[in-house]
């Protein structure tokens, strides 16, 4: 049987960001772990514009090349890590579109998710993100890797220096993502 798709979605979209660097280390991490294919889609560089679809996505009747591929890029994942900042307590916007682009795609799937920020470490933004994933039908795993003082974990070249904590955390968030991915493949098939 192959490996379940783990698709690490890079939440920010502005410049100067570090959501890379962060999205980068745990790509890595996903990898190494060994129980999925890993497959990265930054949102920068997937440029959907603000919802521009003229019917609803649960009718799944996209008009725009951008949506079919996102469309298409989703439905082939089987689990997701979102990688988020925190804005004014929650997400961010360009996370929020690229999850509202879509309804059936996202269903029965499960999601993990890495935050970052300052002292908070993104914790506000993954509790509100998580709201919206249930309302799809998604299963946020309580597993979670949260980056306080972000901008402290980078070396000279931008690159993310984890701690043994977040290292630890990740391990556990991609044990349990691959449990559930799992449990929940019977349901996808159907």
């Amino acid at each position: 049987m192959a490996k379940p798709v783990l698709r690490i979605i890079i939440g920010s979209t502005r410049p100067g960001r570090v959501g890379a660097a962060v999205a980068d280390w745990i790509a890595e991490r996903a990898r190494e772990h060994g129980g999925f294919d890993v497959e990265v889609t930054d949102l920068a560089e997937l440029n959907l514009p603000m919802y521009d679809e003229p019917n609803h996505p649960r009718l799944k009747k996209y008009v725009n090349q951008h949506t079919k591929d996102w469309s298409a890029l989703v439905a082939a994942s089987d689990a997701f890590i979102f990688v988020t900042p925190e804005y004014n307590y929650s997400f961010n916007a360009a996370t929020k579109n690229a999850i509202d682009y879509l309804f059936h795609e996202w269903q029965h799937k499960v999601a993990g998710i890495v935050s970052y920020g300052g002292v908070a470490a993104g914790t506000r933004a993954t509790q509100m993100l998580k709201q919206v994933l249930t309302t799809l039908k998604i299963m946020p795993v309580p597993e979670a890797v949260n980056i306080p003082f972000v901008t402290r974990h980078l070396d000279e070249d931008k690159r993310l220096k984890p701690t043994e904590e977040m290292e630890q955390s990740a391990t556990a968030m991609l044990d349990e993502i691959l449990k559930w991915t799992e449990a929940l493949r019977p349901i996808r098939a159907q």
